[in-house]
């Protein structure tokens, strides 16, 4: 009985194990039916797009247990060596920069099928070449890869280069390549952007990037490049050259269209301008630190670049002249700051009928004289013109005269700085037409520029501003700074005074009653910082100042009413470095009252008891340190005789009385 007792017992003890575990499968099977559905009906899985980042975790291995879901993964600047089998089917983005990877075994990513950008930057991978390019090889869908510093040479980057079909970005940055070949590319022809900067790259086979037709952007900076001799690259709109060696660099004239909008040539050794393609959409021309402008004269350097492409083209037709096509370009931008011109190219540039800004400061010019009646170096009468130039930069050059022929051909010019020169501008008087006869003249005529706006005069060596010398500009700012002790007539902002917006008149060792400024009811910003003023000057009560700085002046006090008139608009106010009377200070009252910006006031100080405090101080409690503060009387000179008299004749009565009682006192002893 007993037996069968126990026997029951056994049944029914594993009939209800069995209908645990019944139950149990039954929810597991529920529970991957609903991740199946999501992922049928989603297309991803449960809770996704999921990221993860472990950046700059000291890592020394990849993290166990990572989600299966994850999208993104960043395990970059740590400390991983060693990259084995990871099993994250849904990972497409994945960073392993900055580490200390070398060895990356050969199935590591044979599970990511989804992975489409990987970054290995800043790692070793120039060790384990065979282990670690097979691991690459396996990425079937990567259009994103980076391996830029990890000193890899030309063969290596060939090898990890291989299977890469679907590549569309690739960055190589700061490794060991000396020469390009057309084996490097030959499996990667989807390519868009290559960046191969800061190499030692000295030569570039022939038919390397040309089969690359989906190619737009290609960066070549930082390399060893000389020569560009036959540039053939149509597809492409982002060519950067700078910091290489470049001499001169050469497209062949033909009929196709090159896509090119934007080329960097700067910091090379350019002696000529580029002979950029016939038909083309260059917009942006960087040319800056290079020689170009270091032959005598503009003639000789269009010869010469003319006869150096017969040279390397082998071309026979000796009336041709290639530097004509620049006429073509509907080049917007050009940059040749920091070269040798020692005179304007002007026969060149006219010809960019759609240059906009042109920056030519820091070069060796002087005058910028055009001649009419001279045939063009370019073999025809050419008339000078820059109908769509607006920015015009001629800083620090040593200018002295320029000519007014060349100024009225800047037709839509709208800012044109000349800080760091010696440029004087003309009385009005010189604005007549018989003027334009001398070209040597030595002060320049803004007002043959009727579109300016903005001009920078800075440091100019100025030493008279003449009455209405901007009286036919519509000038919007003027920067009149470092022109020390320059004299500034009545009437010299004549024209400009409704239009005026910004006047900057700072270091130019200017004292109040050298300075008068009319009313500019459009003048929102004034800088008459670092001269020796002690009276803003009461023009300004009628402009709408939104900014004004009076540092390193002579000011002891402020006006509190005409603070106050100007507080209606004003933002900002800076004030540091004057000698503020602490107790008369009405004016600090007022900004402080109308929460005023002054972001100096922590270095401003004020003077009390003859001693100098921060302002800051003094706000904070204004009556321990003016309680017993009473006001200087002012002295009279008047006042000052009678006191002096009043006193004389007191001290001559007192002499006499003194006298008087002596002689009393010996009369009565004898």
């Amino acid at each position: 009985m007993r037996a069968l007792t126990t026997v029951v017992v056994q049944y029914n003890n594993s009939r209800s194990s069995r209908g645990r575990m019944l139950r149990h499968t039954l929810s597991n099977l529920l529970l991957l039916w609903s991740l199946g559905h999501d992922l049928c009906v989603t297309g991803v899985p449960y809770n996704d797009p999921k990221e993860q980042s472990w950046h700059n975790q000291n890592l020394y291995s990849i993290p166990v247990n990572l989600d299966m879901r994850l999208r993104r993964l960043d395990l970059s600047n740590n400390f991983i060596r060693q990259l084995h089998t990871l099993g994250l089917p849904y990972l497409e983005q994945l960073d392993l920069s900055c580490n200390q990877l070398d060895l990356i075994s050969e199935g590591a990513f044979e599970n990511l099928a989804q992975l489409e950008e990987l970054n290995l930057s800043r790692n070793a991978l120039n060790n384990n070449l065979g282990s670690n390019s097979k691991a690459l090889q396996s990425i079937s869908r990567l259009k994103s890869l980076d391996i830029s510093m990890n000193s890899l040479n030309d063969d290596a980057v060939e090898q990890y280069l291989r299977n890469k079909s679907s590549l569309d970005q690739l960055k190589m940055t700061g490794n060991g390549l000396t020469r390009l070949t057309h084996n490097l590319f030959k499996e990667s022809k989807g390519l868009r952007a290559i960046s191969i900067d800061d190499n030692l790259i000295t030569d570039i086979e022939q038919g390397t990037f040309e089969p690359l037709t989906r190619l737009e952007t290609l960066n070549l900076a930082k390399n060893n490049l000389a020569h560009i001799c036959d540039f053939k690259l149509h597809q492409v709109k982002y060519l950067n050259l700078s910091q290489n060696s470049v001499e001169f660099f050469v497209t062949q004239e033909d009929d196709k269209l090159y896509r090119l909008e934007i080329l960097d040539l700067s910091f090379n050794r350019l002696l000529y301008f580029p002979i950029v393609p016939k038909i083309s959409r260059l917009k942006y021309l960087y040319l800056q630190n290079n020689m170009v402008g270091t032959l005598n004269s503009e003639t000789t350097m269009i010869s010469e670049v003319n006869s150096l492409y017969k040279e390397i083209i082998r071309e026979e037709d000796n009336t041709k002249n290639i530097h004509a096509n620049w006429g073509l370009m509907p080049l917007v931008y050009i940059d040749l700051s920091y070269n040798h011109f020692r005179s304007f190219p002007l026969e060149t540039l006219s010809l960019l009928s759609s240059l906009e800004t042109l920056n030519l400061s820091y070069n060796c010019l002087q005058n910028i004289i055009c001649n009419s009646t001279n045939d063009s170096p370019l073999g025809h009468h050419h008339q000078l013109f820059f109908p769509s130039l607006k920015y015009l930069d001629l800083q620090s050059n040593g200018l002295l005269n320029i000519s007014p022929l060349f100024l009225e051909s800047l037709t839509q010019l709208e800012t044109l700085n000349l800080q760091e020169n010696s440029v004087k501008p003309c009385a009005a008087v010189d604005y007549s037409g018989l003027q334009i006869l001398n070209p040597n003249m030595s002060c320049v005529a803004f007002g043959k520029i009727r579109t300016l706006k903005h001009l920078n005069l800075k440091e100019n060596g100025i030493k008279m501003l003449h009455p209405n010398t901007f009286e036919k500009n519509s000038l919007a700012s003027l920067n009149l700074a470092r022109n020390s002790d320059m004299v500034m007539q009545v009437g010299a902002l004549e024209g400009v005074q409704r239009s005026l917006q910004s006047l900057i008149m700072s270091e130019i060792n200017m004292s109040s009653s050298d300075l008068s400024l009319p009313c500019m009811p459009a003048l929102t910003q004034l800088n008459i910082s670092n001269n020796r003023l002690h009276v803003i000057p009461s023009g300004v009560s009628c402009s709408p100042l939104r900014e004004i700085d009076i540092r390193s002046n002579a000011f002891v006090s402020l006006n509190h009413s005409l603070v106050r008139d100007i507080s209606d608009h004003l933002d900002i106010m800076y004030i540091s470095g004057n000698c503020f009377n602490c107790c008369d200070s009405k004016w600090l009252t007022i900004l402080n009252e109308l929460k005023m910006k002054v972001p100096d006031i922590s270095q401003a100080e004020c003077i009390t008891r003859g001693s100098k405090i921060s302002m800051t101080d003094y706000l904070r409690n204004p009556s321990m340190y003016c309680l017993f503060h009473t006001k200087t009387p002012e002295i009279n000179f008047g006042q000052v005789i009678i006191i002096v008299l009043f006193v004389t004749t007191v001290l001559t009565m007192l002499i006499i009385f003194t006298r008087n009682v002596c002689c009393y006192q010996r009369s009565f002893i004898v």
